[in-house]
């Protein structure tokens, strides 16, 4: 049984989350306060006490530990030739950008989507297409109407899918995803799938992995994959791009390595082994968890925020909320709150446009410290409330 409860004082540890003024309490970016599985952190002390730390390898333990993860998982066959080490989802995304589209192409992302994406593409000369989700009744679908006009064009040669999607926490299913597959096929668009939240379900949920729902999907596709969300070692550096068309492949593969991101720190091969080995566990006692304080919340503003909606969600600890009743300026309520209760959320206006009036709101912490973000961010809301 692991202890989810124990606050961890992360200040003085450089830590992006928590450098902060001393009274602020960040509940944005998506980092967990929970401890690393205790399996994982003694692989990393059995590594430290070797004490050199030089140039490393990619053994072959590393590829058998996706393959069997992702087996069991998810039942999805992987095989080792279609994996490639890389330090990270978003050098990765950015560096098969530069690699599969040119210059002033457009790459399709469905918004409200993670605000990286829009950074991997404009900053490689490319434009953003959004194919906005539809929002109705408090739910997310896709306008398949929409998103076949924008595929059609052909300046649009990519889309990044979110699988599952962050920030509205939906798990893509099936026939889904098998529809997204067979439009991007039709016109010729390559689907960079970024699973990188895959393993943070819901109990009781799955994910569906994209290559695992046709060949068309599977070899018109490059899927991200990492332990670093799941078992919050994202400072390690550590993921995977999976590739089953070789042809794109050797593509990447070389863009990958032109990149400087195909080698690994002294720490990121024996993390990920670790975790994808004896971290199962630790995992399925953290969706629990994190399902419970998704309960407390949704809880929480059903009695004392009634003015605002919690976006259902099946995946992600990051948590989707509508403030239109409230204002449509999420940049300025974030910004008000944090200035009047030290609570420092994520505005939804850097997802998309269709996300101005949203908030997200990270619950990955000890249900004391979520009790303390909430009661500010009631105070916040109210005090906004007042001031109209």
């Amino acid at each position: 049984m692991y202890n989810f409860d124990r606050i961890i004082n992360r200040s003085g540890t450089n830590s992006l989350k928590w450098d902060i003024k001393k009274e602020e309490l960040p509940m944005w970016v998506a980092d967990m306060d929970f401890e690393v599985s205790d399996e994982i952190v003694k692989a990393l002390e059995e590594r430290v006490k070797n004490h050199i730390y030089g140039y490393n390898i990619v053994p072959d333990e590393w590829y058998e530990s996706y393959i069997a993860w992702w087996k069991n998982r998810h039942q999805y066959e992987i095989k080792k030739e279609w994996l490639i080490f890389s330090t990270g989802v978003v050098p990765s995304i950015s560096s098969v950008v530069r690699r599969v589209t040119s210059p002033g192409e457009k790459v399709l992302v469905q918004t409200p989507v993670y605000n990286i994406f829009f950074n991997s593409i404009c900053n490689n000369g490319r434009y953003v297409l959004e194919s906005q989700l539809v929002y109705k009744d408090g739910k997310y679908s896709i306008d398949f109407s929409d998103l076949e006009k924008k595929l059609s064009d052909p300046q649009t040669t990519l889309m990044i899918l979110c699988n599952p999607h962050n920030p509205i926490g939906k798990i893509w299913d099936k026939d889904t995803l098998s529809k997204i597959g067979d439009l991007c096929y039709k016109h010729n668009v390559l689907v960079l799938s970024d699973e990188i939240h895959c393993d943070l379900t819901k109990p009781g949920c799955d994910y569906v992995p994209f290559q695992s729902v046709s060949d068309v999907c599977k070899y018109n596709s490059i899927a991200c994959l990492a332990p670093t969300k799941t078992f919050n070692i994202a400072g390690l550096q550590t993921s995977a791009v999976c590739i089953p068309n070789k042809k794109i492949y050797d593509k990447v593969y070389r863009g990958i390595n032109n990149d400087e991101i195909a080698e690994p720190n002294t720490f990121a091969i024996q993390a990920a082994i670790a975790a994808f080995t004896k971290g199962g566990i630790w995992l399925d006692e953290l969706r629990e968890y994190i399902e419970k304080n998704k309960l407390i919340v949704k809880e929480y503003i059903s009695r004392e925020l009634p003015m605002l909606h919690l976006v259902d969600s099946d995946a992600t600890y990051l948590l989707w909320i509508d403030c239109g009743k409230v204002t449509n300026n999420s940049i300025e309520l974030t910004d008000f709150i944090r200035k009047q209760t030290g609570l420092f959320l994520s505005n939804g206006s850097q997802y998309g446009d269709s996300g101005k009036k949203f908030i997200r709101m990270n619950i990955a912490c000890p249900k004391e410290i979520l009790i303390d973000g909430l009661n500010r961010f009631k105070l916040g809301i109210t005090s906004y409330e007042k001031r109209r």
